[in-house]
């Protein structure tokens, strides 16, 4: 119990600090998993929040009732939801925004920005702080604001050549900075930047452009691990939502140690550090994460 209380802890501060990738994929499937093929019979919104960015809310309700949810999928740090007629809603969940399905008459609450009713469920977007984003657009291929996304680091595209090429153009930045840029790492957010670094041994504060080749190599190995070992034990399996959000993360990953005072390395047992670097809150085992070039 003690292990499930401190994952659910330490999934708590990452979505404080911004969702990512396999937080956004896990919320994408509450929404896909309960709604697919159902056709929108009302759509609720906060109209006076500056959230919907594409278009005006009275553009999407018009749009989407009667609509119906064909398709979607996630991109870096978004998602995308597609409905028939050729319209595209698009989600970034921000620093606080969550998806949740209630029951179809269930009434918005004062964070509830947009609820898309079905005969079955409300899919609902609560975003307290509102720094999330609603786009919204219609047409025969998907919009610019979604294809522009830079490819994910799961793809053919995501070579170790790109990744030297990238650090090369950010030499004097720390690499924990250069991690978080989502031109070239979409998706990656502050713990998914520290897991790698930590299992690359790569210390956060190294200039990108100190890095050798053999652990460019390693950073761009881990990047991948750990994006498709996130995705897998945080967003689920075969569609299906784990039942308890993240508690399948292995106790062997620098995650579940980094929140907790007085936590220690899995690897070495060396206590963990915590400081700000590149101003993001950073976690690193000075016993296996060397300062030096």
């Amino acid at each position: 119990m003690q292990i499930i209380q401190l994952v659910l802890c330490a999934w708590a501060h990452s979505l404080i600090a911004m969702p990512e990738l396999a937080e956004v994929e896990f919320y994408r499937l509450r929404w896909h998993e309960a709604a697919l093929g159902q056709a929108i019979t009302d759509v609720l919104t906060h109209d006076n929040k500056n959230l919907f960015r594409a278009a005006p809310a009275s553009t999407l309700k018009r749009a989407l009732r009667g609509a119906t949810l064909l398709d979607s999928g996630t991109a870096a740090k978004q998602m995308l939801f597609r409905f028939t007629g050729n319209h595209w809603l698009g989600i970034h969940l921000g620093m606080s925004g969550e998806l949740f399905v209630r029951p179809t008459h269930y009434q918005p609450q004062k964070h509830d920005h947009l609820v898309l009713r079905t005969q079955q469920n409300a899919l609902v977007f609560s975003d307290p702080r509102l720094f999330g984003k609603i786009e919204f657009s219609t047409g025969p291929t998907a919009p610019a604001w979604w294809t522009k996304i830079a490819p994910a680091v799961l793809s053919a595209t995501f070579t170790q050549s790109a990744v030297t090429d990238f650090l090369r153009r950010r030499a004097r930045a720390p690499i924990k900075a250069v991690l978080l840029m989502q031109e070239r790492f979409p998706g990656i957010g502050n713990w998914m930047a520290d897991e790698i670094l930590w299992r690359a041994a790569i210390h956060p504060r190294r200039l990108a452009g100190s890095l050798t080749p053999a652990e460019t190599r390693a950073l761009w190995r881990e990047c991948r691990q750990v994006c498709r070992l996130a995705l897998r034990h945080i967003a689920g399996r075969g569609g299906k939502l784990p039942p308890d959000l993240n508690v399948n993360i292995p106790d062997t990953w620098l995650f579940n140690h980094r929140w907790k005072d007085g936590g220690r390395c899995p690897k070495t047992r060396a206590l963990l550090i915590r400081e700000e670097i590149g101003g993001r809150t950073t976690c690193w085992s000075p016993g296996r994460q060397n300062p030096a070039p």
